[in-house]
């Protein structure tokens, strides 16, 4: 049997994110990766350089994914919206690893800062084109929709409180239709050139 490098690259990565996503980048365990993974450490290592570096690797693979799946349109901003509320609600490993970024960030630069920015500099000027005038308001636009979406994965505990909605699925669905509703009146003001 021979050795296939990119399965195990693929296997690594799939062990790291479901551990950084569980245990942050302090608490992630490079033998717990390898084992999950069914690699050596020292696959970890050659394939990502290190612990700190995988951790960057996986999270920037988790936002390129959701930057690609989504596009922001004003257009069709409610629809994109949903879109982007489903996706985080079947990847609630992102929210998490975001989360553990900031706590061990504190602030400061992360991994693949400059390429991360890249990409949402795509979308303020997608959004831009798309009838934004200003570079500034699509960037709130990107920040304040990405914030809707998100706090709901966030802080499901809080959630839980306010809604007090036994089923988790319905308290889901209505937020959705909150998020998705707050998302037609953006692209209503935005229509108007409010």
């Amino acid at each position: 049997m021979t050795y296939d490098a990119e399965a195990t690259r693929q296997r690594i990565f799939e062990a790291a994110a479901a551990e950084f996503a569980r245990h942050g980048l302090a608490g992630a365990r490079i033998d717990r990766i390898a084992t999950t993974a069914r690699a050596n450490k020292q696959a970890i290592y050659l394939y990502f350089g290190g612990k700190e570096k995988l951790f960057g690797q996986v999270v920037r693979a988790k936002v390129d994914e959701i930057c690609h799946a989504v596009s922001l349109d004003p257009a069709t901003l409610p629809e994109a919206v949903g879109r982007l509320f489903d996706w985080y609600h079947e990847h609630p490993e992102l929210v998490r690893l975001l989360l553990w970024e900031a706590l061990e960030a504190d602030g400061g630069r992360v991994e693949g800062e400059e390429e991360r920015k890249d990409s949402y500099r795509g979308h303020v000027d997608g959004l831009m084109s798309a009838g934004l005038k200003e570079k500034e308001t699509a960037q709130d636009w990107l920040f304040t929709v990405l914030g809707l979406v998100a706090w709901n994965f966030s802080v499901p505990q809080l959630r839980r409180h306010i809604l007090d909605e036994p089923d988790p699925e319905r308290a889901i669905a209505r937020r959705r239709a909150v998020v998705v509703d707050l998302a037609r009146t953006l692209a209503d003001r935005a229509a108007a050139g409010l």
